[in-house]
C-alpha cells in the first residue's frame, strides 16, 4: 500500500491521480471525500496517527506545508516507518535544502538529514519554486520581492507529482536527492510579462532592497525576524544558484515538464 500525506495539496491531489490503480491510503487531518479515493483521519501534528496506518512493505510519501513543529513531526514520522519496516519513503524537501538554512531550507535540510540517517530505503524531491504560487504572487497585478534580475527555474506541482508516482510505484532503489526544475528559467520580470499575456491583464514585478522588502513585509504584518529571512532568502535564491535547469523530470518520467505557458494556459482553463 502507498499512504500519501498531503494528500489535500497541490501536489498530494495531482499525486493521487497518477496513482489510480495502486492501492492508495490517504492521511487527512479531517474528512475529504472529495479525493475520490480511500482516506484516514490522521495529523502529522500527533505522528502515532501516521504511524498506525503504515504496515511492513508499505510506501510512505511525506509532504506537508511548514510549521513550527514541522521538523520534530516528520522526523517522528520516519522514526515510526522505520519501525513499521517500510519498503521506502519519498519525501517533498526544497533546493539547496541544509541544516543551518534560512527558513523552510534549513527545516527541510533537518528532515532529510534525519531520513538520510533512518536506515529506510529514501527518496528526497528538491524542487525549485511551486508555479502554482505564482498568480496568488501577482494578484493584485503587482508582485513585490528582492529577487533581482536573476532567474530561477520554477516548476509546476504537477511535475513533481509525476516524478513521486514514478519512484513510488518502481523497484526502491539507491537512496537519492532530485533536484526538479520546469524546462526553463525566467526572471520575475519576464514572469509577470508571460502572467500578463496569459491572463489579458497587467502584471508587474518591482524589485525592492532586502532592508525596504522586510520593512513592506512588516506592515503587511509579519515579525520583524521572520521578514528579514523571508526578504534575504528571496536575494538568495534570486542569485542564480536556482537558475540552472536540471533534465531529473524527463530522466524519471520519460517526459518533459510543463513550461510556465503550459501551467497558464491550464490555470486559466481550471479557473474559468
Amino acid at each position: 500500500m502507498i499512504v500519501v500525506t498531503g494528500a489535500t495539496g497541490s501536489i498530494g491531489r495531482a499525486l493521487l491521480t497518477r496513482l489510480s490503480g495502486h492501492e492508495v491510503l490517504s492521511a487527512v487531518r479531517r474528512p475529504a471525500d472529495d479525493l475520490g479515493s480511500p482516506y484516514a483521519l490522521a495529523d502529522l501534528d500527533d505522528p502515532a496517527t501516521i504511524g498506525a496506518l503504515l504496515s511492513p512493505c508499505d510506501r510512505l510519501f511525506l509532504n506537508s506545508s511548514l510549521w513550527p513543529g514541522v521538523v520534530d513531526a516528520h522526523r517522528a514520522v520516519i522514526d515510526l516507518a522505520a519501525e513499521a519496516g517500510v519498503a521506502q519513503i519519498v519525501t517533498v524537501s526544497v533546493r539547496d535544502a541544509a541544516p543551518g538554512g534560512r527558513l523552510g531550507l534549513g527545516m527541510h535540510g533537518l528532515i532529510d538529514a534525519h531520513l538520510r540517517q533512518s536506515g529506510v530505503p529514501w527518496a528526497v524531491l528538491q524542487p525549485s519554486g511551486f508555479m502554482q504560487n505564482l498568480p496568488g504572487d501577482f494578484a493584485g497585478g503587482t508582485m513585490y520581492g528582492a529577487y533581482g534580475p536573476g532567474r530561477i527555474s520554477y516548476i509546476d506541482a504537477r511535475d513533481i507529482a509525476d516524478v513521486a508516482a514514478t519512484l513510488l510505484t518502481s523497484p526502491v532503489g539507491p537512496g537519492r536527492a532530485y533536484v526538479l526544475t520546469g524546462p526553463e528559467a525566467l526572471s520575475h520580470a519576464e514572469i509577470a510579462a508571460e502572467i500578463g499575456k496569459a491572463l489579458g491583464r497587467t502584471a508587474q514585478y518591482v524589485d525592492l532592497p532586502v532592508p525596504e522588502l522586510a520593512a513592506r513585509l512588516e506592515r503587511q504584518g509579519l515579525p520583524q525576524p521572520l521578514a528579514l529571512d523571508l526578504a534575504e532568502l528571496q536575494a538568495q535564491t534570486g542569485d542564480g544558484s536556482w537558475a540552472p535547469v536540471t533534465t531529473t523530470v524527463r530522466d524519471v518520467t520519460g517526459r518533459a515538464p510543463r513550461t510556465l505557458a503550459d501551467f497558464l494556459a491550464d490555470h486559466i482553463a481550471a479557473s474559468s
